[in-house]
């Protein structure tokens, strides 16, 4: 009788994911790319991995690679070919957003928005795992730095971006019982901190739960095109377009040649 060969994961077979990391970017990431890229990979060896089982290898590039998941630094969604990005890499494998005068704009720092967005393709690269958990007619995206989204760590001399744990999504935990955030902020599961929120399915829609009337206030002015909680509702992820990008980058490149 013919052996059922190992069911691996939907992406890498199996194998510890490679993140190419490349900087589209004109606006000044505040952080330098390299000390960027250590600072993450540290921040995978050390706090991400050991408690989601995530491995990967990050390493810099100057754009997509094949086989290679991928970290890309964009200025806004209105930046030349961004929106041609889509959700995949060209290959179909998960890739990072990081839009660097979006996230400045909103007062926060590139290396914690990367930092959330690494932990979070880590831990549901396919943008797809949901939960149930205390509303009983609702079912919570597994995003694993929305809740406490407001709070970071340092490794390197560069801010990292706070995680919860998988015992956050486990509704029977004991108030204080087990660490559900590394920096051991929340005190119970499903909890949800001022500068945070949580994306849930409810009554056939998508919407937000937020830790504050500040942090609801505040998430209604950003800019959310091509975020993951935009991806999150979508039928299917598209793989980024290669011929749309450069046809863009063409484009603006003229039209700066031209002023």
């Amino acid at each position: 009788m013919a052996k059922t060969p190992p069911l691996f994961g939907v992406f890498n077979q199996g194998e510890i994911p490679r993140i190419a990391c490349f900087n589209k970017a004109t606006a000044a990431l505040g952080v330098d790319v390299d000390d960027l890229i250590a600072a993450m990979q540290e921040y995978v060896d050390k706090h991400v991995a050991p408690i989601w089982a995530t491995p990967a290898k990050l390493f810099k590039s100057s754009g997509f690679v094949a086989g290679a998941w991928a970290m890309v630094f964009l200025d806004d969604a209105d930046a030349p070919g961004a929106l041609a990005y889509h959700d995949l890499t060209p290959d179909g494998l998960p890739q990072s957003k990081v839009f660097v005068k979006t996230t400045l704009a909103n007062g926060d720092l590139v290396s914690v928005s990367a930092s959330h967005e690494l932990v979070e393709m880590l831990v549901d690269p396919a943008i797809n795992m949901m939960t149930t958990g205390p509303d009983p007619k609702a079912v919570y995206a597994y995003e694993s730095a929305d809740p406490v989204e407001a709070l970071s760590f340092n490794i390197r001399g560069i801010p990292m971006s706070d995680f919860i744990t998988p015992a956050y999504f486990e509704v029977f935990r004991k108030p204080r019982s087990v660490r559900f955030d590394y920096m051991n902020k929340v005190k119970q599961p499903f909890e949800i901190l001022a500068g945070g929120y949580q994306i849930v399915f409810k009554n056939g829609k998508w919407s937000q739960l937020f830790g504050s009337r500040a942090k609801k206030s505040a998430f209604a002015k950003e800019d959310r095109r091509g975020h993951r909680s935009e991806e999150r509702t979508q039928r299917e992820l598209r793989r980024a377009d290669l011929n749309g990008i450069r046809a863009a980058e063409r484009q603006a490149s003229r039209a700066s040649f031209g002023r």
